[in-house]
């Protein structure tokens, strides 16, 4: 089984070493330089910028461009978001690891940890040095949806389609750790299914309202136009509490498929050898920002939580992640692309 990735199904692989390009400055210094010791009650000194490996409108974009508001406020610098999509996030994370850049943070999803070193045995960037994690900043909601007009109502109903015509039901999932874990799930309750790859997730989404693809794993944002339409049925969250906005709507647990019970987070990242006091710090501020109650509205309203955390946490986050989908991949057969 290959992954549903835009860099596995579509050769971004064979383009990895021109990728290096991409990982030039995002200002002029060089990466051979690494930013002189700022005190961490003195920083920020100037605008900070914060890289998003995703286009404008997607839940990491939206629940960046929140945070920055409020921690602009707080810094009194602008903090500027700058959307870098493309390439299971290597241009960048590339970018922001060759820049190593002092006033500039990265916020993801742990992907660029956790995935991308299992997809690809060479990355233009040390997925253990280059990234040191700062904050948790929100949970995504994940939903198991189908298309309407297949009439099912519960994850138990799926699976039974499923069983009862193998090799019928198409499926597709976000790329990243949500891709890894339901493909884990559809291997271990010995499901056939056909994953079909897309190159356009938006393409697949309205497949799914369409009737074309019969299965999706992706965040409650993505397909509630779909829901509030009538054409998509949401059967479970994987998350370990329902979605404040989608209440009728279980959790993967309480529908009795403890398999597909996990969380897709986000969070704020630093350049390597950040000072741990500045670290500390930052996220001290990313921890009141969510606070914000405005800021949790919003995100409730899209399918988001805010979740932040000290950087051990996010750290403990991600090793947790990391050890999950490489045990997953080994289980599905995927091998890194030379």
């Amino acid at each position: 089984m290959r992954p549903t990735t835009t860099a596995a199904c579509f050769g971004v692989a064979i383009l990895l070493p021109a990728l290096a390009l991409c990982a030039a400055p995002l200002r002029a210094q060089q990466a051979s330089q690494p930013p002189a010791r700022i005190p961490a009650q003195s920083w920020p000194q100037r605008t900070v910028h914060l890289i998003v490996p995703f286009g404008a409108g997607s839940a990491t974009d939206v629940t960046a461009r929140l945070f920055a508001d409020r921690l602009a406020k707080r810094w009194g610098q602008p903090v500027v978001v700058e959307n870098r999509p493309g390439a299971d996030s290597i241009v960048a994370v590339g970018a922001f690891a060759a820049n190593h850049d002092d006033h500039t943070l990265l916020y993801s999803a742990p992907g660029p940890v956790t995935v991308n070193p299992v997809l690809y045995a060479r990355l233009p960037y040390d997925p253990a040095r280059d990234l040191a994690p700062i904050s948790l900043g929100s949970e995504v909601f994940v939903t198991i949806a189908v298309p309407a007009s297949l009439k099912l109502t519960s994850l138990s109903d799926l699976v039974a389609r499923a069983r009862a015509e193998p090799g019928k039901l198409n499926w597709v999932a976000t790329p990243g750790v949500v891709y890894f874990r339901f493909a884990g799930f559809v291997k271990g309750a010995g499901l056939d299914m056909v994953q079909v790859p897309y190159k356009d997730f938006t393409q697949a989404i309205n497949d799914l309202a369409e009737g074309r693809i019969e299965v999706t794993a992706t965040s409650l944002a993505v397909v509630r136009p779909h829901v509030q339409a009538g054409k998509v049925t949401p059967l479970a969250v994987t998350s370990r509490e329902r979605a404040p906005a989608w209440r009728d709507v279980p959790t993967a647990a309480e529908a009795g498929v403890p398999a597909l019970a996990f969380g897709a987070f986000g969070g704020f990242f630093g350049w390597r050898d950040m000072p741990t006091d500045l670290r500390e710090r930052i996220a001290a501020d990313i921890r009141a920002a969510g606070a914000d109650p405005a800021l949790a509205a919003t995100l409730t309203a899209a399918g988001i939580a805010v979740r932040t955390s000290t950087p051990a946490e996010f750290a403990a986050a991600i090793e947790d992640e990391r050890a999950k989908v490489a045990a997953i991949a080994q289980a599905v057969g995927v091998k890194p692309t030379q």
